[in-house]
Order: structure tokens, then sequence, then C-alpha cells
């Protein structure tokens, strides 16, 4: 059976001791009082109920799935997952870093970046449930009218009830301009919606009482394309004037989808026959305001890779250290057994530091991402917003496709650990493989990411959130460039700094002539730029390890820190050089290919 253990350690680490979270957000008013006791104390617990509710279930809900009943259009959800929801909710955990006004904790997002970590770790698929609903909330929290927020978002808040978000049609995939769902305008205010959307997770379950879909329509004079998506609120059940729960609204899952992976999120087909919606936001503007939701979406994603390539690296560093199998090229490791452990043998270590590498890597660039969300929203000083929305916004598609392919990659690696064992469903192993792999596809492909980061992210402003954020880098190689300790981290990094801007150039000049040499090279140029975002963070994890050992610290985990760094230099980053010849080969080796794909 698989196990869990919360990366407790490594999540204070980055936190207080690379990224100073506590006092980088004490200028916020809402989190002057935060300390690192009560973060670490919440986090713990955070921990406790990820490993001992939601890890038992995930093997299980696996093997069952969800089922729905056709004449009911209900969905039962595996055994144990309503139960677990319900300890969700009365722990509070829902509510963790909501707006205080509608119930919530108002604890900074970087707990509740932990929070889902650890929860995508245990059992993705069940946490895809309520992370859902925090976008729904986030969306309505932005664009919301006030009697939207005053009926919609307490329950979001306290769990109570969850959300979706529902994009997607049958014809049209990622070109959301294709969407044809209707929504007529009524005399009281209200809007009747029909059509068909898929793909919907979480989008029919029976862990809430309510669920409340927010859907990409057309209004009858809608422009065309996608300048013609309006966002509407559309929930399973009315919602009377009281609070209380009203009719069943016509939209009703018609089907669930049979999937690679995440067998125990309800993945819908969700069929709209005039049920009752509201605007959210303005008429003809719903992207926009779906963005909001989308783009927490996108972070969360890459989250839940984060959180299989932990629990991938954990099983695997245990399996490795325990299976006997042949004997160390350079001579017996463990005399008193017939075969030394699987560890000894450099490609499994190999395996097993690709895994703990891109998780480390992985968790330091998220808890970033987190921080910098908490200032854009509520930091007082204007510029600082400013600067981390824009931040933010130009590391999120690396997030998303970088954390993802990585995660992909490293389960893959773990699950070869594993042997023939972890081709089979009990070591737990094939199961992270096939639920990270929908985390490459989902909420934008990787390759919509890498479109977004390169054509609108760098290219769209002239590389100008690029190089602030190069600066970011420039002031780290300035200050350690000259610690000799530090130079097995700092040179490589200086040389793809150096690089990065040439690449860039590069690319951009091409793409000017050209825009389909872009979508040629975008792909390489997203994995080289989140190469060179965990090279800054390894960089600033190693140097804060050097400082520990030199002060005195004989704590092994900052020798382990400085030898994952090492690894991760000397191996992983060494990819961006065959990256950045393969980005520069042209489009013409692609696109001069009909004969080819005859």
């Amino acid at each position: 059976m698989p196990i869990y253990s919360p990366p407790l350690r490594d999540m204070q680490f980055v936190m207080h001791e690379v990224l100073n979270v506590v006092d980088e957000l004490k200028p916020i008013p809402r989190h002057a009082e935060l300390d690192t006791d009560t973060l670490n104390a919440v986090l713990e617990e955070a921990g406790k109920f990820a490993a001992e509710v939601l890890q038992p279930l995930n093997l299980s809900g696996d093997s069952e799935g969800c089922t729905l009943d056709k004449a009911t259009h209900e969905v039962k959800t595996p055994a144990g997952f309503k139960e677990a929801y319900a300890q969700y909710v009365e722990g509070g955990w829902a509510a963790l870093s909501c707006d205080p006004e509608h119930g919530g904790q108002g604890l900074p997002f970087v707990a509740n970046q932990c929070l889902y970590e650890m929860m995508n770790g245990a059992n993705q698929a069940w946490t895809m449930y309520p992370g859902l609903s925090h976008g729904a909330y986030e969306a309505l929290h932005a664009h919301g009218t006030d009697d939207q927020k005053k009926t919609y978002l307490p329950k979001l808040t306290s769990g109570e009830w969850t959300g979706t978000m529902c994009l997607t049609e049958p014809h049209c995939g990622t070109d959301l301009g294709l969407l044809t769902t209707r929504a007529e305008p009524q005399a009281d205010g209200t809007y009747q919606l029909t059509g068909n959307k898929i793909f919907i997770s979480a989008g029919e379950h029976d862990m809430a009482e309510n669920i409340l879909h927010l859907v990409l329509a057309r209004l009858p004079d809608a422009p065309k394309g996608s300048k013609g998506i309006s966002l509407f609120l559309v929930p399973k059940f009315l919602v009377k004037a009281d609070g209380s729960l009203g009719a069943r609204n016509p939209i009703v899952c018609t089907g669930l989808e049979h999937k690679m992976g995440i067998h125990g999120n309800a993945t819908a087909q969700l069929s709209l026959d005039g049920a009752v919606g509201t605007l959210v936001g303005e008429p003809n503007k719903g992207l926009p305001a779906m963005f909001v939701m989308m783009n927490a979406a996108r972070l969360g994603v890459g989250n839940q890779s984060l959180g299989l390539t932990e629990v991938a690296y954990q099983n695997a560093l245990v399996y490795a250290k325990e299976r006997l199998q042949m004997r160390s090229l350079s001579g017996t490791k463990a005399k008193d057994k017939p075969a030394d452990p699987i560890i000894v043998h450099p490609d499994v270590r190999k395996m097993l530091l690709t895994a703990k590498a891109y998780a480390e890597g992985g968790r330091a660039m998220a808890i970033y991402c987190a921080m910098l969300l908490d200032k854009a929203l509520y930091h007082p000083d204007e510029k600082v917003r400013k600067d981390s929305d824009e931040i933010v916004a130009l590391l999120t598609p690396i997030v998303k496709a970088f954390l993802t392919d990585n995660g992909f990659a490293a389960t893959n690696h773990c699950m070869q650990v594993f042997g023939g064992h972890g081709y089979i469903h009990e070591t737990g192993a094939e199961q992270f493989v096939r639920d990270a792999r929908i985390n490459m596809i989902y909420e934008g492909t990787n390759t919509v990411q890498s479109l977004d980061l390169l054509g609108r992210k760098v290219l769209g402003n002239q590389g100008a959130t690029l190089k602030k954020f190069g600066r970011q880098i420039e002031a780290l190689i300035a200050e350690e460039g000259v610690n000799e300790k530090m130079a097995e981290f700092i040179n490589p990094l200086a040389w793809l700094a150096d690089q990065m801007t040439k690449f860039t150039t590069e690319i951009g000049f091409k793409g000017f002539v050209n825009a389909d040499e872009v979508g040629g090279a975008s792909v390489d140029y997203l994995r080289v730029a989140g190469h060179l975002v965990f090279g800054y963070f390894f960089a600033r994890m190693a140097s804060v390890a050097l400082q520990k050992i030199a002060d005195g610290s004989t704590d092994p985990f900052y020798q382990a820190k400085l030898q994952t760094a090492r690894f991760y230099f000397a191996r992983l980053f060494p990819e961006t050089a065959s990256l950045m010849r393969t980005a520069r080969s042209g489009v013409a080796n692609l696109l001069d290919t009909e004969e080819a794909l005859a």
C-alpha cells in the first residue's frame, strides 16, 4: 500500500528561510499579526488531514470510481469521499484563505497553497472537488454582483456548496470562440441557458447539497467568436430569497467520462435545457471574468502535479531502500544480505533525485507565486501590487506547464524504480502516473500555456515583465557571484540568464517575420524559462543551506538541500542548451512536411 508523509520541513524551509513569507506579508494589514508559529501549526493540522483522512481513500477511490444513476442523473462518489468532505468542511479548511467578510479565516494564499499541495499528494481526485470551488469563489469575489456575493460566497467559503467551471463543448475544445450554448434573457432579469458542456470536473456528485456552475454561453445578439461570450451562474438547485434551496434546475449530468486516471472525480457531461442563471460581470465579457477562475485553476493544476511528484518520490524512495536486487558495480554494499538494495545503483538514484529536484523546485516556485498573489491583491503599495501581479501572470503558464511536464516525468521515473511492481495497482505507483497525465492537458494544454508565455507574456510587452523578473536574478548573481562556494550554482544560472535575453530576442525577430516561428519554438522556450526560474530558486536555497552550515548547523537537511541542488544543476539544468538549439532550428522542419504527414 502507498504511503504519504506531509513535507512540512521543506515547506517551512521555503516559507521561513528562503522567502521570509511572514515578514514579506507583514505590510499587508490583514496579515499584520501573522506569525511563523501560527502558520506552522495550521499546516501541521492540514498535513494530518491529508495523510490520515484523504490518503487512505486514494487507492480505493481509484478502483471504485464514480457511478451515475441515469434515471435520476445523480452521481455517487467512491466510498468515504462524502464523509471526508464533511470532515473538511467541519475543520474549516474550505475557509482558510477566504475573505473574513464572507466567513473566511483570512489566512494568506501561501497557507492554502501548502494545504492543497498536501491534499493533492494524498488524493488528487478528491481534492478536485473543493479545488474547483475556490476558483468559483475567486471569480464571484472579483466579478459577482452584491446580491450574488451575499447569496453564494458564504456557502462557497464554508464549503457547504461546491463550484465548477463549465467552459468547453464537444466541438470546440480549447477554442471557446466556437461554443454554442445559448442564454435567453427573461423578464425577471434572469436567463435561460440551453446547450451541452463536457469534461466538467466535479460536475455532479453527492458530497454537497448544492453545486454552483459557472457557465460560458452566448446572448442572442452576441458577436461571433470569443468577444461574444458571457458568464452565468447556474446553480444545481435554485436558491430562494431566504437562502434555502428551491427547485431542481434543469442542468443535469447525462454521462461520466471513462478516463485514464482521476477515477474518483466525476468528470461530467452536462446538459442545460432552459436552466436558470444570472449574469456574472458584463455582457459579452465572460472570458475576462472566467479567467480569474481559469488562472486560479492553472496554478492549482501545477500544484496537483507537485503533490503527485512528492508522493511518488516518497514511495519510490522507500521501495528503493528495501528492494534487494543485484550487487553494486563497485562492490557489495549489504554484506549481510543476499543482494544489495537497489538504491545503490546510480541510475536508480538518478530517477529518485529527478523527482526530488522537481518537487523541491516546484514547491519553491509555487509558494513564491502564492505570496505574490497575496501582495497583488492586498498590499497597500500600488507599485508592489502592480509588480506582483505582473510577475505572477508571467509565471502562471510556467507553473501550469513546467510543473505538470515535470510531474509526469517524475511519476514515470518513480514507477520505473518499482520495476514490474510499479505496473500493478497495489503499489499505487501506476495510479500516480495515470492521475498526473491529465494535468498536462486540462485548463489549457501545455502547448497553449507555452504560446501564452512566449506570445502574450513575453513578446506581448517586448520582454518588459521578463526583464523585471530577471532583475531579481541579476541581484542574486551580483550578491553571490564572489562567493566561491556558490560558484557551482551561480555560474550556470548567470550563463542562462545571459542566454535568455539573446534567445528571446532571436525568437521575437523570427516571429515578427513569420508568426509560426513562435508556435514552433514556444514549448521549448517555456521549458528553458522554467529552468531559469528553478535555477534561481535552487541557487537561493543553496545559499541559505551554505549559510546555515557555516553558522554551525549539523542538521543533515541542509547537506541534503545542497546535494539536490548540485544534482539539479549538473543533470537537469543542462537540458536548456539542447532546448535552445531545437527552438532555433526554425519552423520549416515542422511545416515543410506535407509528404511526411500525407
